[in-house]
């Protein structure tokens, strides 16, 4: 382990306000998404797209670091270029999502564990050799009548641990990702109080494998109610709820926190964050940036639609969007950037 080499990557994948792309989605999640949109679920249907996703130009203004799936970073371009060389021809960091899924926990119904520690050392050599220089790991907690349980949350810090010693002594910076679920009908309060404890025992089974706290990302979730709750929150009530919580049981040598969107709609996204920098910057210990899947990527697959004529547009709206979340990150969002990309000859929205 570089543990130099390891800070100074943080540190690129934090500068300047930037985020990450988390373009991970396994075959099945693209599928789905492919499926709903009336596009062929095809290797090379998804080769296109994700084409489309790393050739965006000037997506380096706002965008940090790619997180890719085992398919895609072993894709090319259409004139046989690989992806992960324009990336960093790009300046943007490749990085790789390594677990193998969450699976059903014996015993423990509604419940799952994550897979994939069973040779991970030799396939974090393999990604480290094709160029990643970081790897993510994600947990899939959901809130129920009594889920999640002490021990679903405890073998899951486990695996996030283990996961976490194998990425750095393969040199790559870790992401940490103990996702609690939006599906449900919890409230902001319960959510807060799962999340809460999920991180205390992630951060302590992180401690007993003497991991470098420096050289990682945490990518959670935000505190939010769940998606059936019919109790409102506020943006504001979100961002004060999320702080508080993670200044609770997220120790101050963690760099940053990257969170996930997790279901939620891209403008939300980008407001929620918006409001803890816009309040909170100046107080934190680490910074908060953006780890966003769907929240970057949905506006430009419902343009794409798998039509090539609307690459452009479609590039042209991941742009906005990752422009939108670094306005977040610095606390500068407003309607006046999120409308930017929408603005037509006739004053009308698309």
């Amino acid at each position: 382990m570089n543990k130099v080499e390891l800070i100074q990557t943080v540190r690129a994948l934090l500068a300047d306000n930037k985020g990450l792309l988390a373009m991970d989605e396994s075959i099945s999640t693209c599928n789905k998404r492919f499926a709903a949109l009336g596009i062929p679920q095809t290797e090379e249907m998804r080769r296109r797209y994700r084409e489309l996703l790393v050739t965006t130009p000037y997506l380096n203004e706002s965008i940090s670091g790619a997180i890719l799936f085992d398919e895609t970073i072993r894709q090319q371009k259409s004139d046989g270029t690989q992806f992960i060389e324009i990336l960093i021809n790009a300046g943007i960091i490749p990085g790789i999502k390594v677990d193998m899924g969450a699976k059903p926990m014996v015993e423990f119904p509604g419940e799952k564990l994550t897979e994939g520690l069973d040779g991970l050392p030799a396939r974090l050599a393999e990604y480290s050799k094709m160029g990643a220089r970081f790897a993510k790991w994600r947990a899939v907690l959901a809130i129920g009548e009594g889920i999640p349980s002490k021990e679903c949350i405890k073998a899951n810090a486990q695996a996030l641990a283990r996961y976490a010693q194998f990425c750095q002594e393969a040199g790559l910076v870790l992401i940490v990702e103990p996702e609690v679920m939006m599906t449900g009908n919890h409230s902001l309060k319960k959510c807060a109080e799962i999340t809460e404890e999920v991180l205390q025992t992630v951060f302590e089974q992180l401690y007993k494998q003497h991991v470098l706290l420096e050289g990682m990302l945490l990518k959670p979730n935000m505190i939010l109610p769940g998606l059936n709750s019919k109790i409102p929150e506020t943006v504001d009530g979100i961002a004060e709820a999320t702080v508080s919580c993670l200044l609770k049981v997220v120790p101050k040598a963690v760099p940053g926190i990257a969170f996930l969107s997790g279901g939620q709609s891209a403008e939300l996204a980008s407001a929620r964050l918006n409001a803890m920098n816009k309040q909170y910057k100046a107080e934190l210990p680490w910074a908060l940036t953006f780890s966003f899947g769907r929240a970057l990527q949905e506006p430009a697959l419902e343009i794409w639609r798998g039509e090539d004529a609307n690459t452009v547009k479609a590039q042209r709206a991941l742009k906005h969007r990752a422009d939108c979340n670094r306005a977040a990150c610095m606390g500068n969002y407003n309607s006046k950037i999120e409308q930017g990309f929408w603005q037509e000859e006739d004053g009308n929205r698309r």
